[in-house]
């Protein structure tokens, strides 16, 4: 704010309002967690309903799982019951749980174990991080499909802009990692934020001029508390994802291992990859190799705003035991 207050004054006077309004906003009372199915350690798969094969949908680690179910209008899980399958949600728990595990290490040590007690062959979704490390799983068991939303892979096809700012945050913060044992969730906060620090502004700039009692202002201040909430990621995470994974791609380059196997994103199972054409969090130009279907959404609005309808329509298409 400080930075375009010098260019732009009356933003950065509307945006702080944003801010004050936002902090001051009314919070509703977190619902109950679903009932849990599964537990490895401290992650869980939550049984959010529905009949069918089995269909898990895997959460990035950096945010909380909640995306995946904010409420009844944009719950994906509670839309993903309703389409002949049953909803499960990972939930990779606390952080000092899971302390010593890097990228690799979570999806070994938790995921796979997890997946492993459903019984029989899911359908595996995976949003953000969560759809890299969906994929990588699918070449270490047996999986029926899958499907990634806004989740990247050829790490290498970043603008060049995000991979010199993510390594600056990597730089400047990775011995205060080292020391503290993880990554809070602050540093990586900041780093979204200098992708597009004028549309960062600008939001809380169009937020401070809502009627605190909208539904629109409470879709946002929602949006927000996820966003700006969730567990601080493990040294070993963060190093693998700033130093292998998106400083040397190692995924894109075919060099990337997990459980001692390389691991690629073209394994021979149906695949479908949902790609936000705006996003600049998981470019479009990241996705992986397969099928791909471009939706006119950013990165949080293609799962939660209206562009969620096509996506649930491709998803829902996508599942259908019929599509190969």
């Amino acid at each position: 704010m400080r930075q375009l207050g010098a260019s732009e004054p009356e933003l950065a006077r509307d945006a702080l309002a944003g801010v004050r309004a936002y902090g001051a906003a009314q919070r509703p009372a977190p619902s109950a967690p679903k009932p849990e199915l599964a537990r490895v350690r401290g992650a869980s798969l939550r049984d959010h309903g529905g009949a069918g094969p089995p269909a898990i949908l895997i959460p990035s680690l950096i945010n909380p799982p909640r995306i995946l179910d904010l409420d009844r209008e944009v719950s994906l899980a509670e839309a993903l019951a309703g389409m002949g399958r049953r909803a499960l949600l990972l939930d990779w728990g606390i952080a000092r749980d899971r302390a010593e595990l890097d990228v690799a290490g979570h999806i070994e040590t938790l995921l796979l174990p997890l997946l492993e007690t459903i019984g029989e062959p899911p359908a595996l979704i995976g949003y953000c991080l969560g759809g890299t490390m969906a994929l990588a799983a699918a070449n270490l068991m047996t999986c029926e499909r899958v499907a990634t939303l806004a989740a990247p892979w050829n790490f290498g096809a970043y603008p060049e802009r995000s991979l010199t700012a993510l390594r600056d945050m990597w730089i400047s913060s990775k011995e205060a990692a080292q020391a503290l044992g993880v990554l809070p969730m602050e540093v990586l906060q900041a780093s979204f934020w200098s992708l597009d620090p004028q549309r960062t502004v600008a939001k809380f700039a169009e937020f401070g001029r809502l009627d605190p009692a909208s539904p629109e202002a409470a879709r946002f201040v929602e949006l927000e508390d996820w966003a700006n909430e969730g567990e601080p990621l493990p040294f070993p995470a963060a190093r693998e994802l700033m130093e292998d994974i998106f400083g040397e791609d190692r995924p894109g380059r075919g060099a990337w291992t997990v459980a001692g196997r390389p691991v690629t994103d073209r394994i021979d199972i149906p695949r479908l990859h949902l790609l936000a054409a705006e996003d600049r969090i998981a470019p479009p130009e990241t996705a992986p190799a397969g099928r791909s279907i471009s939706i006119a959404s950013g990165h949080v609005g293609m799962v939660v705003g209206s562009a969620r309808r096509q996506l649930r329509a491709e998803l829902q298409r996508f599942l259908d035991p019929a599509c190969r």
